[in-house]
């Protein structure tokens, strides 16, 4: 266990640490957290929770809980995933694995491509779904939870080398871009998970 009077070497600021091990992460919420001395938990240990949650919302609990016992900071958890409607939602929880249990970045996108091949134009529509929960303490019995989305459509062929997961074939029609196609200062900028961290910092500071 972790003392956040010991770790917190900032003064005026509050030490949080997020469940996740993504500098890019870190760096992205940073810049709305201000206020607070954002920890990674991979700075801490290097175990995952397993992800058992037959929602967003139990995920992102289950993933702050972990973090905040792990630690003893107060922690936010976070999960996210694309929500394809032709797919009936999918790849959604399993965003991450969409291609297998060791799959990359791109072999998730292929899939979805091929997945997608006979949708139409028109029926291709999506969203990016990001829940973020912040918990006081392990055993903190109201979670504080939000959700923002970010709606978009799925082209059938990648764009742009910026971002990750499914970015490169994410087209947002109001940038007429892929999410892969904006600079990182614009799409944290819209990005749902800047949108869900605003939410909860309103309600936590």
């Amino acid at each position: 266990m972790y003392s956040p009077y010991k770790l917190a070497g900032y003064q005026n600021t509050k030490p949080i640490v997020l469940a996740s091990g993504n500098p890019g992460k870190l760096v992205e919420m940073q810049a709305v957290l201000k206020g607070y001395y954002v920890y990674l938990q991979s700075e801490f240990f290097s175990d995952q929770v397993e992800e058992t949650g037959h929602s967003c919302i139990e995920n992102a609990i289950l993933k702050a809980r972990f973090a905040a016992e792990k630690t003893g900071l107060p922690a936010i958890g976070d999960d996210s995933g694309l929500f394809v409607e032709a797919l009936n939602g999918a790849p959604g929880l399993f965003s991450a694995r969409f291609a297998g249990e060791n799959a990359d970045d791109y072999a998730n996108v292929q899939k979805l491509l091929k997945v997608m091949h006979d949708v139409p134009e028109g029926h291709r529509q999506a969203k990016y779904v990001c829940t973020m929960a912040y918990v006081r303490h392990a055993m903190d019995p109201l979670p504080i939870c939000v959700t923002a989305d970010w709606t978009g459509y799925i082209l059938n062929e990648a764009r742009g080398k910026e971002g990750y997961g499914y970015d490169s074939v994410f087209y947002l029609l109001r940038e007429r871009a892929t999410v892969a196609e904006l600079t990182p200062v614009i799409k944290s900028r819209l990005s749902n998970r800047t949108q869900a961290l605003r939410a909860l910092l309103a309600q936590i500071d």
